[in-house]
């Protein structure tokens, strides 16, 4: 399959060229980059950030520990569910209405948010926040391909890359300040009025990205509410599997609907005119290779930026401060690297060349980060914390590009929903597995050696007190003996160090299937994508 920027619509000929008259300017396209961007960083802004007003959003609403870590979950998961969708919709709607959609589903939710008068209401904003989140970055990537193409395309999806990862990066720190200077309620505020913005774009938008619909094409409800219905079934388990066991009957029901409805979902997109997921997209090996490389990074990077803080406290004896200090390190290149590769490849360096040099920077990161010790310097891990920080940034926007230029135009909404359907989905499990095989991995050190430490209290209890960030374990009546402090600060600094090997063994595999998938086309020819 070769590839396709402007392709021939099934059973029609190809849409003609604007005429020069009608043809989007360079202010229009500009306008529309900066509403594309402006939007996308919000959306990760709001899921790193968030997380920083739990407390003050507890205290303030006295919420439960349940109902108030579904002010993430219930965006995570809506944000998963409906990228897909979306990103469909928008081949048949129109990319810049359904982009339109989305951002005024999002800035409403964020105004609700704003105004919530308790945790529940605040949950149900936040999971039609995470709907509208997931349009923003399904319809603003496609929008880019239809507006922007050549070297101009490279640099308009290295910034999607960057604006994405700052968004990640800094997400915490904007968050804090404004919950400390404003309150918690002016987060989402904030985000309200960024995506007012973004809506008084949207005229400009769509003279920029027109014709890119079907007209009387039908959206395919049925796939779309099987498909939501999985991922709400999947997302939901793996949230909820640490708190209620993975062998749990609940969380194994969940994943059994998840199954069920998968499997009723692929059987009836086989026969659909205009199915949410075609599934001959799956049939191109490339495309399905590159897409895999966003759950690289959610492996060897995002795992990483979630809990090693934690580590930094429990191990380093860092304060919050000082442990964000210390992550600078780890985000930096996200900051400079979509814009460095897209640098490369204008000057002639293959584009897949980057995207494996990105593949093997999280391999090695990974493993350079077994340096990490109760007493080791900065200096000494900062080389792998920027080696595994620029396996994601290399490739953040490359890779996005390069898969969307592989399917046919017509398919490229679908195609950004399904890549970013994997990157948000893969986030979840990533993390989930990291806290997992950290909690099995430190609860069976902690009671292999804690009958040393009479009167140390219950195991597990102790082992999820120390997986939380808490050295003294529990209510231990040991807490302050430093010779127990020692023993779990030598679990933890062990148990993390195990999961290490496996996050690296896990990105080894990644890489060798990516390879292998990237190596050839659909038709078993080598070809290269770039």
């Amino acid at each position: 399959m070769t590839t396709q920027n402007s392709p021939t619509p099934e059973g029609g000929a190809a849409p003609p060229a604007p005429e020069p008259d009608t043809a989007p300017g360079t202010s229009a396209r500009r306008l529309t980059l900066a509403a594309v961007l402006l939007a996308v960083f919000v959306v990760p802004t709001s899921i790193s950030g968030t997380a920083v007003a739990l407390p003050t959003i507890g205290a303030d609403t006295g919420a439960d520990l349940v109902p108030l870590q579904w002010v993430l979950n219930a965006f995570n998961v809506a944000f998963a569910c409906f990228t897909l969708v979306w990103g469909s919709l928008a081949d048949v709607v129109g990319r810049a209405r359904a982009f339109a959609l989305g951002a005024g589903v999002y800035g409403a939710a964020s105004l609700a948010s704003a105004f919530a008068a308790d945790i529940a209401m605040l949950d149900v904003a936040r999971a039609l926040a995470g709907v509208g989140g997931a349009a923003v970055f399904a319809c603003g990537s496609a929008i880019l391909t239809t507006v922007f193409d050549g070297p101009a395309r490279a640099r308009a999806f290295a910034l999607f890359g960057t604006v994405a990862g700052v968004g990640v990066a800094l997400g915490p720190s904007l968050s804090g300040l404004v919950v400390e200077a404003l309150g918690w309620r002016w987060i989402f505020g904030a985000h309200a009025l960024a995506l007012a913005l973004v809506l008084a774009a949207v005229p400009v938008i769509a003279r920029a990205a027109p014709g890119t619909g079907r007209p009387g094409a039908r959206i395919d409800v049925l796939g779309a509410a099987l498909f939501i219905t999985a991922m709400l079934l999947l997302t939901t388990a793996i949230v909820q599997g640490s708190q209620w066991g993975w062998a749990s009957a609940r969380v194994l029901g969940l994943f059994a609907g998840t199954v069920v409805a998968l499997s009723a979902f692929t059987a009836l997109e086989r026969g659909r005119e205009n199915p949410i997921l075609d599934l001959g997209l799956l049939t191109e090996r490339r495309f399905v290779g590159l897409c895999l490389v966003p759950v690289a990074a959610s492996f060897g990077f995002v795992t990483i930026l979630t809990h090693l803080p934690s580590y930094l406290t429990v191990i380093g004896g860092y304060g919050p401060g000082a442990a964000g200090l210390v992550m600078v390190l780890l985000t930096l290149p996200v900051f400079v690297g979509p814009m460095l590769a897209a640098s490369l490849v204008s000057r002639g360096a293959p584009a897949l060349a980057l995207v494996y040099a990105s593949l093997l920077c999280l391999v090695l990161g990974d493993l350079g980060l077994l340096l990490f010790g109760p007493r080791v310097s900065v200096a000494v891990v900062a080389a792998p914390m920027l080696v595994t920080g620029a396996g994601m940034g290399l490739s953040a926007g490359l890779v996005d590009r390069l898969a969307l230029e592989i399917v046919p135009e017509r398919k490229a909404g679908m195609a950004a929903g399904f890549l970013n359907t994997l990157r948000l989905g893969s986030e979840a499990v990533a993390v989930a597995v990291y806290g997992s095989l950290l909690a099995t991995l430190l609860g069976g050190r902690i009671g292999a050696g804690i009958d040393a430490f009479e009167g140390a209290g219950d195991p597990g209890e102790v082992a999820n007190a120390v997986a939380g960030g808490h050295t003294g374990g529990a209510d231990s009546g040991l807490r302050d003996d430093p010779a127990f402090l020692d023993f779990l600060t030598g679990a933890y600094d062990g148990a993390f160090h195990q999961v290490l090997w496996i996050l690296a063994g896990i990105g080894v595999l990644l890489l060798l299937l990516i390879a292998a998938l990237l190596r050839t086309g659909a038709d078993g020819a080598s070809e290269p994508v770039d």
